[in-house]
Formats: C-alpha cells, structure tokens, sequence
C-alpha cells in the first residue's frame, strides 16, 4: 500500500496514528478510505517542516510549542473549500422568498437578526446572505441588528474570507450587472472587493463543530435565528452527523431555521425538528411540540402557503418541480434569437439559470438546438439545465450527446460523473470523473477548461481526487 510522496519519504508504520489522530481532532471522517489522498496533503506539512517521516512529524505535533501553529496549519491543508456566491440557487431562492422574509416579519418589533454560516470557506455563503438581508430589508436596515458569522477551521480561508475579495471562479453565478452591483473592481487582474456595506455586516470566527459536541464551543454560539450548515456534514462519520446537527438545532432560538446541504439527507434530521418543504429544498426549523408558525391576522404573505410539513413518500403525489420564484434585483430579459451566437445564446442560458429561471433556461437551450443541433455546448448546459429540473434520465442523454460530440469536453465528462453518482451508479460515475482527469492531464496545468469559468487543468485535477476513490488503480492518478 505504499505511495510516494517524493524522493526521501516513506508511507511509513506511523501514519495510521497520525491518520487516526487527525480524524479523531478534526472529525474528517471524509479521509477513512481515501489514504494516498491525505497522505498527499500531510505530506506537503511534512516536507515543509524538515521532518523526515510520519514519526518525526507526530512528535511535532505533540510538542507544545510548535504544535498547536502546526495543527493550524495542517487541518488548513486537508479541508477543502470550494465555494461560489449564491450556490444552490434553490436553497438562496428559499432564503430570499420564505426564510428571511419570515424572519424579517417576526422581529419586526426586536429587530435583531442573528446568523450563523457554520463551514464557510473564504466566505461566499455568509455575504450572499448578507446581500439577501440588505436587499430584503432595503432602507429599514439602519435600524436593524444583524449579526453574521461565518465559521471554519480553517484559518487560511478565514483569512481570505476576512479579505472579501474574490476571483472570477467565486463569481461565476453572477450577471455583469449583479457585479456591480454588490463588488467594486480590486486592484488585481480579474478580482473583485466586496463593497464595504455587505462586507460590514459580517464578522469571522475559528470555530472546530466538535466542540459543540465536548462543549467547550463558545458561549457566543447561542441563539441563532438561521443557521447554514451546508456541505460540511459530508466530512464527518455518520455516528457523528445526527449528534453535531442535534446540537446545531439546541442554538438556535425557538422558531429558527436551519439550512443543510442537498447532498446531506437524513430521515434523522426531521425527528429533531420540523422539516419544510420549500421549492427545490428542505428546511428545517426549531419548533418543539408548536404549529407551524402563522403570521395573525387574516392575511397572509405571499410565502406562508409553502410552510407545510414533510410528507411520507407514499403521500406525495408526483409533480413537475417548480422553478423557485426569483426577485432578481436585474430583470432577466427573454431568451434571444439563436441568430446571435453560441456564445451569447449561452451566457442568456446560465443567466437564467442562475437566477432559478429553469424553465425559460430549458427552452432557450431547445430553441438554440434547433439551430445547432451537433453543438456539444449547448446540449452540455441542456444536461445541467435538465439534472436541475430533477429530469436525470434528459441530463444524462444531454451529457453523452455531448460527449459524442466532442470526446475530449471535460466538464462534460465531469458531470455526466457527478450525475451517475448522485443516481446511484457510483462506478461509471467515477469512471467518468477519471475520464475527466485523464483528458485535463493532458492539456497544460494553467490552461483554463472550456466552460468552467476560469478553472484550469491543474485546479480541475486536484478537484476530482476528492471523487475518486483511493486504491491502486487510483495511485499517481489525478
């Protein structure tokens, strides 16, 4: 089972105690079979500290003045971030049309809003909902308390999340005109700064979710109106998952939300709150032994409709998904005539998909196909535009169109992986994803991919070792 880290060092004896120390502190149960990836990344720290093995490195960590930086720095390498403003525009459209809108009338008397994004990487997640609140709460927020915490283990992306300043890749959701809206061009090429009225509204905190668990988090932790714990539960064991969201549901307040990742089910969750069915996601809130909250009165807001419970499977009565309602500050115009391009008919298709158009972004993909029947990009944004609209048996015949088209599409090859995987095909979804590496291989590192907003080859290998299961046929593979 050995693997090179490079010429000098060993996959030696030590490694599973340190394995199992880093699992045990960190709770990143996401690396119990994924052993040449984590060794990868311990052995950057390793090779960055003279340190000549895993011995040796373990008695770093164990010496009280170098270990505690050098546990900084080491769980700063093996988590992972990747992260974009307003991803999941499902989850952001029921932030904007029903949570917050909720929330907002609720303590409208208080006027005190209370925010906690748990896991946030550099930062992208807590300021869209700062956005969102701004929005929402227009000239009223002058006289509002909002307080907004992002969260991470991470000191490095905290540090950058502290930053506010973003590239193109963090950015890809956005129309033109959204970004300028809510950023200001920075002095380097291709990044942009948020602007100071969003950025204000947020504050960042080192904060390990174990600790919720030994109870030695920080009393600050309490009493949340909203928390987003989305992607991060991924990393933990299981028997770990319904204790850290149990404790996450004990600080919020009676009556608060909690958001969790779309790839982070659990018929667990909804026996310790009340799960919600909003349009294209779950939520979930704190409400005891209560009904669900109603506004008094005899009218009712536009969103009260959509607070109804979760229902067994075998009540459910089969429906085409709605597209969540969007109130874009940027009116979407109608999709363009096919006579202006591929590369126009695109940029129309993601704007309306990022703004939760689905609808409209499925038919300008059709009409452009009319025209441009053997275009592998097109039928590729057809794939993502169908997987979104819970129509997995279109995305996957969108995504081979593409592949047939164009052999060596990467992204295509990426979320044709992604796909079978999400469906339950986990072997030809990695043999997809490895595809995918194999063809970027062969481009060079800095090279941006086709369609996939300024990642290069390099970024994009490094992305799909997370996907890949670790093994020998795997070894020395991107």
């Amino acid at each position: 089972m050995a693997a090179e880290l490079a010429p000098g060092f060993a996959f030696d004896r030590a490694f599973p105690k340190l394995k199992s120390l880093i699992v045990e502190r960190t709770g990143h149960f996401y690396y119990a079979d994924k052993d040449d990836l984590l060794w990868e990344r311990i052995g950057k720290r390793i090779r960055a500290t003279g340190n000549q093995d895993c011995s040796a490195y373990l008695e770093r960590l164990d010496d009280p003045s170098l270990g505690p930086a050098e546990w900084a720095r080491l769980e700063a390498e093996i988590t992972i971030g990747e992260t974009f403003f307003f991803r999941y525009v499902e989850q952001f459209a029921a932030l904007r049309d029903v949570i917050l809108p909720e929330l907002i009338e609720r303590k409208a008397t208080e006027k005190r809003l209370r925010i906690w994004s748990a896991g946030c990487s550099t930062g992208a997640e807590p300021y869209s909902v700062a956005i969102l609140v701004t929005e929402l709460l227009g000239e009223e927020l002058k006289d509002w308390r909002v307080s907004i915490v992002g969260t991470d283990i991470n000191e490095n992306f905290l540090d950058v999340a502290r930053r506010a300043r973003f590239g193109r890749w963090a950015l890809r959701s956005l129309t033109l005109e959204q970004k300028a809206d809510y950023f200001l061009p920075a002095t380097e090429y291709d990044q942009w700064q948020l602007r100071p009225e969003f950025r204000s509204l947020v504050r960042f905190e080192r904060h390990n979710l174990l600790s919720l668990l030994d109870r030695t988090s920080p009393l600050q932790f309490t009493e949340f109106d909203l928390i987003l714990c989305r992607n991060v539960l991924i990393y933990f064991h299981p028997d770990i998952v319904n204790r850290i969201v149990e404790a996450l549901r004990d600080t919020l307040v009676e009556a608060g939300w909690m958001l969790l990742g779309h790839a982070e089910p659990n018929p667990g969750f909804a026996t310790m709150m009340q799960a919600l069915n909003l349009p294209g996601t779950t939520a979930y809130r704190r409400l005891p032994g209560s009904p669900i909250w109603q506004p008094e009165g005899d009218v009712k807001p536009a969103w009260a409709d959509v607070l109804a419970p979760v229902r067994p499977p075998s009540a459910i009565k089969p429906q085409k998904p709605t597209p969540p309602r969007s109130r874009q500050p940027v009116p979407i115009p109608p999709p363009p005539a096919t006579g202006g391009g591929t590369e126009t008919l695109v940029t129309e298709v993601r704007r309306l998909a990022d703004a939760g158009e689905l609808a409209r972004a499925d038919a300008a993909c059709k009409l452009g196909l009319r025209e441009r029947a053997v275009d592998p990009v097109l039928h590729y944004y057809l794939g993502l535009v169908a997987q979104a609209m819970k129509r997995p048996s279109e995305a996957e015949k969108a995504f081979r169109d593409s592949i047939y088209l164009d052999k060596n599409f990467v992204m295509a090859h990426y979320h044709l992986g992604l796909h079978l995987i999400a469906n339950g095909q986990s072997r030809r979804g990695q043999r997809s994803i490895a595809n995918a590496a194999r063809i970027a291989a062969t481009l060079p590192p800095d090279c941006p991919l086709a369609e996939a907003d300024g990642l290069t080859g390099k970024e994009f290998r490094s992305l799909t070792r997370a996907h890949l299961p670790a093994g020998p046929r795997n070894r020395g593979k991107p």
